[in-house]
């Protein structure tokens, strides 16, 4: 008989939703696999029925994609788990990807597609090849698949899932069981034209963390560094590297072997699109303490058509991972120049090689793949898995501080830090022949030297003039230049240690009255000849903060500990108090004194529950002895250790009239004889299997779900032939089937 595809398809999602765990509903092939009747939209609002229901809300159960983005780039593939805490587990599942907005009922409703990882666990439903649902039905906690992106335009997407868990389906519109992600908008850095004057001075400063303490896992103690870095200021018009781009000749040389000659040969290739080379020296170790060794910076500029930065660096040894930031705009949309960037970076897969630690051996990616941002789900081997899928730990910092602005500015709203001039620490006074009637402010420190190497440079400082009294006396320049070459380049340099600026004042350790502050400062440079920098790197100072503290009728102790759970087990309260410590003449203080907050302990112990006993059943002779049976159902399983569940079943003797023993006719010798032969064949799959004239049967299925749960139902069992003998004949060895009462206890 030919079944119609709706029909398989709609036995299949009934099953689902009844709970039933029997069988799964086998797939179609690809070619012929298409949405019917629509049955895919229904899945998502389907209502179960029967004693399960509708539960929602649950926390048991969670999907998750990899480093729970909040956006998705348009093509890339996501890995997509779904799992259980502990000690819950589901049977069954379905997980679809919508458009937001829409409910299935078209083809063009669905987002994405998925793939299968487990073939095992997962495969496509029959008959909505958009969903994916479980293999075979058994108790699990964990199914992990692929989900691939759509293309650019398709909005925001909902990743929904159901489980089923016994009889009991869970849907939930919002909450751990659906995942809204949106299209990460090509715009985050907007590479429009850039309407700021004048030119922008930065430095950039890199401070690496990769260490073993933050990221243990196989952590190489002997080669680890990182590589040179290499980068520029440009224009729109050229991409060193982009996320989701091809690595070129020289991000490849970068990424695998930590060198940046092909790379800086490419930068400078372009020409005017380029305005300032970006460089910095290896790190060997990667991780040090500022105290021994300070972070690498490096200063460039960038102006209206070149306003963009980015660079590269390489973390060492590794198959092809580096770290940078890419087309970086410091160029800002009321005309002005950005004044500091911070950026926590975690490491990038150039796409060449497919090695998956830090060791590897080389491993060409054939066909070169697109530079991605490494997952803590990329390889069980990988130095930076989490099977929870969380996002990985940053492996360094990059700070970009704008030191200086040259030229006229044009900037819609003002700075809140002026370094065109500055007015710093009055500097040594120096004979010049500046005229009376100029005054000007002090002059600002020396710049950095605009040669990193030996070879020559030059260094600028800057004033500004404040007033002219005479307009007839001309006043003398505002800037100075003297020539220079890299640290450690003159003799005087070599064997000086060189120190940083010091770091702006730390907040005062009292919010009211007298306290301290300290700043930090950080060596620059050693001197060659091996001794210790000993110029301190912190200072501390006293400060005060509202005087007048007696005024403020808010004084507080601090917090106590939090008090021990109010339940011995599951969910319950714990508080944490403070006291007022300011006099009451002082006013009302409208602080909070108390603080509240949920806490969890190991779930409590649930008993097993039984229903009442039905009524007794009818002798099961009509004369003679024979026996009476009643029964009652299991309605909750014992969970957490509870105590465990008592009979369902119990038997009683009963005699009707004594039998006649002379006058047995052979009709009624008949039914004894089928009787215990019945007796016989529900021993089930404890016997051996039966033994009919002319074949071997197999053992008893097991009973089926009784069709009803209270007033009676029905519940079957078969028992089929395993072996038919060549003298069989087909009268004696025919399929049996037996049927039985069920919850026969009123409604």
């Amino acid at each position: 008989m030919k079944v119609k595809r709706s029909e398989m398809w709609r036995a299949a999602v009934l099953l689902l939703i009844t709970g039933c765990v029997c069988a799964s509903v086998p797939e179609e092939p690809a070619d012929r696999a298409a949405p019917s009747d629509g049955y895919c939209s229904w899945i998502t609002r389907a209502q179960p029925h029967g004693a399960g229901g509708r539960r929602e809300g649950f926390s048991e159960f969670r999907l998750r994609v990899e480093g729970d983005p909040e956006h998705y780039q348009p093509g890339s593939t996501y890995r997509v788990s779904l799992y259980a805490t502990n000690p819950a587990y589901f049977r069954g599942f379905t997980l679809i990807a919508l458009k937001e907005g829409h409910n299935g009922d078209q083809e063009e409703d669905y987002a994405g597609n998925f793939q299968i990882i487990d073939e095992e666990d997962t495969q496509f439903m029959t008959n909505c090849p958009p969903a994916v649902t479980e293999s075979t039905p058994r108790r699990r906690t964990r199914i992990q698949v692929f989900w691939t992106a759509p293309p650019s335009g398709s909005g925001c997407v909902l990743l929904k899932a159901s489980i089923v868990q016994r009889k009991i389906i869970s849907f939930q519109d919002e909450g751990s069981l659906t995942k809204r992600m949106c299209e990460k908008e090509t715009t985050d850095k907007p590479l429009l034209d850039c309407c700021a004057c004048g030119t922008a001075k930065y430095r950039v400063t890199f401070y690496g963390n990769w260490s073993e303490k933050l990221h243990p896992k196989d952590y190489p103690r002997r080669a680890n560094h990182w590589s040179a870095l290499i980068g520029a200021s440009h224009s729109k018009n050229y991409i060193l590297w982009e996320y989701g781009g091809y690595a070129s000749d020289g991000v490849k040389q970068v990424a695998e072997l930590g060198s940046p000659v092909k790379m800086e040969e490419e930068i400078r290739q372009k020409g005017d699109e380029v305005l300032t080379v970006i460089k910095m020296k290896a790190q060997w170790p990667a991780w040090q303490p500022l105290n021994v060794r300070a972070a690498p910076s490096a200063e460039f500029s960038v102006d209206r058509t070149r306003h963009l930065m980015s660079f590269l660096t390489m973390l060492g040894p590794s198959p092809d991972w580096n770290v940078g930031l890419s087309s970086e705009d410091l160029c800002t949309r009321e005309c002005g120049w950005v004044q500091k960037v911070v950026q926590d970076l975690i490491p990038w897969d150039a796409g060449t090689d497919s090695g998956v630690t830090y060791e590897s051996p080389n491993m060409p990616a054939t066909p070169q793949e697109k530079i991605r941002p490494l997952t803590s789900l990329d390889h069980p081997q990988s130095p930076f898995y989490d099977p929870e899928g969380g996002a990985i730990t940053p492996v360094a910092r990059v700070v970009v501080e704008r030191i200086a602005r040259k030229g006229e500015q044009c900037n819609i709203v003002p700075d809140n830090v002026d370094d065109i001039v500055a007015d710093i620490a009055q500097e040594e006074k120096e004979e010049d022949d500046t005229p009376e009637t100029c005054i000007y402010s002090n002059w600002s420190p020396w710049s950095a030297c605009s040669s990193s190497t030996c070879e020559k440079g030059k260094r600028m400082r800057q004033r500004m003039l404040k007033a002219q009294l005479d307009l007839s006396v001309p006043c003398p320049h505002t800037q100075d230049f003297e020539p220079c070459m890299g640290p450690g380049c003159s003799d005087e340099d070599a064997s000086t240690c060189m120190m940083s600026e010091w770091i702006t004042w730390s907040p005062c350790s009292m919010s009211c009255g007298a306290g301290v502050r300290s700043r930090e400062r950080y060596v620059k440079q050693f001197p060659d000849d091996g001794f210790a920098c000993t110029h301190p790197t912190e200072e501390t100072e006293p400060c005060t903060v509202n005087e007048d503290c007696y005024t403020i009728p808010c004084l507080l102790s601090p917090w106590s500990d939090w008090s021990d759970c109010s339940v011995t087990c599951g969910k319950g309260t714990r508080m944490r108090q403070r006291m007022l410590k300011s006099p009451a003449e002082l006013g009302e203080c409208n602080e909070e004194l108390e603080q509240m907050e949920k806490c969890m302990l190991p779930e409590c112990p649930m008993d097993c529950l039984m229903s009442e006993w039905s009524e007794w059943s009818e002798c099961s002779k009509s004369c003679g002895k024979g026996h009476l049976i009643r029964t009652r159902m299991i309605t909750l399983e014992p969970q957490f250790g509870g105590d465990p569940c008592p009979e369902t079943t119990q038997k009683k003797t009963c005699k009707i009239k004594k039998c006649n023993q002379g006058g047995i006719n052979s009709d009624e010798r008949k039914r004894r004889k089928e009787d215990r032969k019945k007796r016989r064949n529900k021993q089930g799959r404890e016997e051996s299997a039966d033994e009919l004239a002319g074949c071997k049967m197999k053992p008893w299925s097991a009973w089926t779900d009784c069709t009803k749960l209270c007033g009676g139902g029905i519940q079957e069992r078969l028992m089929t032939a395993k072996k038919r003998y060549k003298n069989a004949q087909l009268t004696s060895c025919k399929d049996r089937k037996e049927i039985r009462a069920c919850n026969v206890h009123p409604c």
